[in-house]
């Protein structure tokens, strides 16, 4: 058994629900997590419909949720844990292969509380567990530095854009606005 956490002494262990579709992967975190004292497997599920079920019935604190699953994806059952009422305590961990932006985003507009991919190591998991549980929103590194990058590019070239507008007179950018407008 590893050693607690000295802060999370008489605290309640995170309860998680696993929701992947390969038999493998939920036991490789299911064995994982069990060696932890401050954390706790509460139910296994194969796809997204039997994680909602699942969800409601052992009210977990975290679902570590995998994207691609058979019946409802993982976006789609992040949408109806969030919305089910009683759940609302209850955060979701995406955790996939597949680092696509449009997963990520669509993860977190979907409710997730966080985004992390399977090739992170354990300790690298057991603490977005624990971060996500503690109601603090986590991104993969990876993931996170992609996304400053493109804010930042994105900013540096509608500042560019704003500079050439700066030239214009009132009128002219007036014109060019109709001219948007057709």
């Amino acid at each position: 058994m590893s050693a607690a956490d000295p802060s999370s002494l008489g605290r309640a262990p995170v309860k998680v629900l696993l929701a992947d579709d390969e038999h493998l992967v939920r036991s490789g975190f299911k064995m994982l997590i069990d060696v932890e004292d401050d954390v706790e497997v509460v139910g296994e599920a194969t796809d997204g419909a039997q994680t909602v079920e699942r969800a409601r019935a052992t009210r977990p604190d975290v679902v570590l949720m995998d994207i691609r699953m058979p019946r409802l994806d993982g976006i789609q059952a992040t949408e109806q844990i969030v919305r089910t009422p009683g759940l609302d305590h209850v955060r979701v961990l995406i955790l996939t292969t597949y680092e696509t932006d449009a997963y990520v985003f669509e993860a977190l507009q979907a409710g997730a509380s966080g985004f992390l991919l399977k090739d992170a190591g354990p300790a690298e998991l057991l603490h977005a567990i624990r971060v996500v549980a503690a109601g603090d929103a986590l991104l993969a590194p990876r993931i996170t530095r992609r996304l400053i990058g493109q804010f930042t590019t994105q900013r540096a070239a509608a500042q560019a854009a704003e500079q050439q507008l700066s030239v214009l007179t009132q009128r002219e950018r007036e014109v060019l606005a109709l001219v948007g407008l057709g």
